[in-house]
């Protein structure tokens, strides 16, 4: 599976950005999938998960009611719709797949990842 984000950019605070994540591969569309953030000298982070259907989906507390997971799979498409921005959200974000279904935090539970987009929140 072969991932590309997008969609980063600077924005003020209390905008909102859409990340996109495409995928492409034998298994595409199948996988659930993650958002991940990694901050200048700070580690990944959980951000959002979604599971294959896109019934389910978990946030970190850090995000719960500002940003929204979703998927489109016709078009083999996670979107993480970031709202009400904040200087703290400013990151590295990263999308991921895993091989198999279900929800998950870790970043060593996640097999593939995307190349990363930043996004920027200025105050």
């Amino acid at each position: 599976v072969q991932l590309q984000a997008s969609g980063g950019g600077l924005v003020q605070a209390g905008g909102s950005l859409r990340l996109s994540c495409a995928a492409s591969g034998r298994t595409s569309g199948r996988n659930s999938m993650g958002w991940f953030r990694q901050a200048p000298g700070k580690e990944r982070l959980f951000v959002a998960a979604i599971n294959r259907s896109g019934v389910h989906t978990y946030y970190s507390d850090s995000v719960k009611g500002r940003f929204t997971v979703s998927r489109d799979n016709t078009k083999n498409t996670v979107y993480l719709q970031m709202n009400s921005l904040k200087p703290e959200d400013t990151a590295d974000y990263y999308c991921a797949a895993r091989s198999e279904g279900g929800l998950r935090l870790g970043v060593s539970e996640y097999d593939y990842w995307g190349q990363g987009t930043q996004v920027t929140v200025s105050s």
